[in-house]
């Protein structure tokens, strides 16, 4: 099954070539590394947020399995459609 970008704040995912799961926390946010804009914030999970050195910023494409999606109410997809506005309009 195919999923659209930007999966609900929750969901547990496994990313290609990785070894232990991680949970999204959060969407868009550049890397002080690289200037580079992730499609994801994420921690390990079951652990959490441990520190700010144990967050993972990746991309949509890097996800290989989707364990648990999380919660996806109104609230959610009007958001969700937000973003993909926003987004969109800042491609142009």
């Amino acid at each position: 099954m195919k999923y659209e970008k930007y999966l609900p704040i929750g969901t547990v995912v496994l990313l290609k070539g990785g070894t232990k799961r991680v949970m999204i926390t959060g969407f868009c946010v550049m890397s002080s590394q690289n200037n580079k804009i992730y499609d994801y914030t994420g921690c390990l999970y079951p652990e959490g947020y441990v520190s700010q050195n144990n967050v993972m910023l990746f991309d949509h494409n890097q996800i290989d399995k989707i364990y648990y999606l999380g919660l996806s109410d109104n609230e959610e997809k009007m958001f969700k459609q937000k973003l993909n506005e926003v987004i969109n309009e800042s491609v142009k």
